[in-house]
Parts: C-alpha cells; sequence; structure tokens
C-alpha cells in the first residue's frame, strides 16, 4: 500500500487526492512530502517486524527442542505492561499498542505451535 501515489488520496481520510483541479501547488507538495515520509515509515515498520519474526523464530526452536508451550502468559503480561508504558510515553494510545501487541503475540504463538508440531513429527 503507497500512499504516495499521485491521484489514490489518503486511504482512510477525506485527503484530496494530489491530482484534484484546484489544490494549490504547495499543499499538493507537502502531501506528498508527508506521504513519502509516512511510505518510508511503513517501509521500516515491516523490515523491524520481519526482524522480530525472526528471533521469535529461533524462540520458537528452542522452545520446542526442549518441550516447552508455545505462550508464555506471564512474559505476554509484562511485555504489554512494558509497550503500553513505552506507549504512553511516545504519546501513542497504549489501548492501541496493547492491540497491536497482541495480534503480533497470536502470530508467534502460532508460529510457535507450528515449530512445535514440525519438531515433534520429525522426532517422532
Amino acid at each position: 500500500m503507497t500512499t504516495s501515489d499521485p491521484g489514490t488520496g489518503h486511504p482512510g481520510t477525506d485527503a484530496p487526492s494530489t491530482d484534484q483541479p484546484g489544490v494549490d501547488e504547495a499543499v499538493r507538495a507537502e502531501l506528498n512530502r508527508l506521504r513519502e515520509s509516512i511510505d518510508n515509515i511503513d517501509a521500516a515498520v515491516v523490515h523491524m517486524l520481519a526482524e522480530r519474526f525472526k528471533c521469535t523464530q529461533q524462540v520458537g526452536v528452542l522452545k520446542a527442542e526442549h518441550q516447552l508451550p508455545p505462550a508464555d502468559p506471564a512474559r505476554e503480561s509484562r511485555q504489554i505492561i512494558r509497550l503500553r508504558e513505552l506507549a504512553a510515553s511516545a504519546r501513542l494510545d497504549p489501548a492501541f499498542a496493547e492491540k497491536l501487541l497482541n495480534f503480533i503475540i497470536a502470530e508467534v504463538i502460532r508460529h510457535h505451535e507450528t515449530i512445535a508440531g514440525e519438531t515433534r513429527d520429525s522426532t517422532g
């Protein structure tokens, strides 16, 4: 999803597309500048998530090798508290941050369950 494509507008907002007649050139330039920044941030977020999942995949392998459960509710609770605090200090809605982390945690647990199943299948 690119938000800087001319003519697409900004999804989910009333922002005018950058090719609308009557939009001041300075406004059009500022929209494009901001949208390019958004696109760069989105790319960084995707790359950071990819790195995070590389680490959690390694955790999943380690857990599977030592027959540890895929989920760790105590750690998840600590992480939620930690992320809510980080969000608040960054002026981001802590509830949103918690929802995002819960989504990521659910995906990690799914990966860990898959890895555990594959490990069981290959050893037994």
